[in-house]
């Protein structure tokens, strides 16, 4: 069969929101496709090509590795396509789709807020938000785009740096006036610490003492799955938390929560990056506006002047995480 008589893009496509959606079924679906259909088209690929592309032993579509190398350069030849059938027909606007996985903090306090300047600059763009403070796996959540905050794990995704937020323990009013304001390390201890309910990559608050930064458990009554949550709680008087300044500056500037033990912190700073597949010169153009919107308007905290490699609106870095 030559290559002429064969629709490799066609192929691809279904082979890549396969992919995306989680199944033949759902790819089916997508196509108006009958899942036998969907199956076999992928058989046939995998014949073509000389290798298994997907796992059939499972529930679930579960990639082998040249399955998952195979999806990432689809997924890149199908961005090019796209790109070129909207800049062939004199498209100026992106359309589409955008999936967002963020954590309820940067939705609330950063994204939020921002939305309704994107609509009025991408109106034919359409993006569906999940929040959450898990670290989700982007093809199986289906997701275009995450926000980490944190160091990130080494994976074939690429980042683009939004900007850092500094740390800082803070208490209700009404929480230090009933329990007091802790003043030395020792007096902390005492406090209801309130933390999180899930690993994170430093697992405590580092504490600044005699020079050296200690780990001290966050071993509060309650634990929460996501820093607005920890906020509130802060703000209900339930303890002390240990948030990003960002998520708590309007409510430090409002007197409702109130920095404590300042002269302990190590000034440690949190990194927050959006993560997407595929390379930025072959992004779908709707995906890049988000990424570029973000990277204009998201700031996180101010930057240092005259750093340029960490400014929010940098390139994406090629670099594993």
């Amino acid at each position: 069969m030559s290559r002429l008589s064969v629709n490799r893009s066609g192929e691809m496509e279904v082979f890549a929101r396969a992919v995306e959606l989680g199944g033949f079924s759902s790819a089916a679906r997508h196509f108006r496709m009958t899942p036998s259909a969907v199956s076999k088209l992928v058989l046939r690929l995998e014949e073509r090509l000389g290798v298994r592309l997907v796992n059939r032993s499972t529930r679930r579509l579960q990639l082998t590795p040249e399955g998952s190398a195979f999806y990432e350069r689809t997924a890149r030849i199908l961005a090019d396509i796209e790109e070129a059938e909207r800049c062939a027909a004199g498209g100026e606007m992106p359309t589409g789709r955008v999936r967002l996985n963020v954590s309820a903090s940067f939705a609330t306090h950063i994204l939020m807020p921002l939305l309704p300047e994107f609509r009025g600059r991408f109106p034919a763009v359409s993006l569906d938000i999940v929040q959450t403070d898990a670290v989700v796996d982007l093809i199986e959540a289906h997701a275009d785009i995450a926000i980490r905050s944190g160091p990130l794990k080494s994976s074939a995704l690429i980042a683009r740096k939004l900007g850092t937020t500094r740390m800082v323990i803070v208490a209700a009013p009404s929480y230090l006036d009933q329990y007091g304001t802790p003043s030395t390390i020792e007096e902390l201890e005492g406090h209801n610490r309130l933390g999180f309910c899930y690993a994170r990559a430093v697992d405590g608050w580092p504490i600044r003492s005699d020079g050296e930064t200690i780990i001290l458990p966050a071993s509060g009554m309650l634990q929460v799955s996501d820093g607005e949550g920890l906020r509130h709680l802060a703000l209900a008087g339930a303890g002390l938390a240990r948030l990003a300044e960002f998520t708590v500056r309007a409510d430090i500037d409002a007197g409702r929560l109130v920095p404590v033990l300042e002269d302990f912190n190590p000034g440690d700073l949190e990194e927050i990056h959006a993560v997407f597949l595929g390379q930025g010169g072959a992004l779908p153009a709707r995906i890049r506006a988000v990424l570029d919107f973000l990277g204009r308007n998201a700031r996180v905290a101010p930057e240092p002047v005259g750093r340029a490699s960490d400014h929010p609106s940098a390139p994406p870095q090629s670099a594993a995480i």
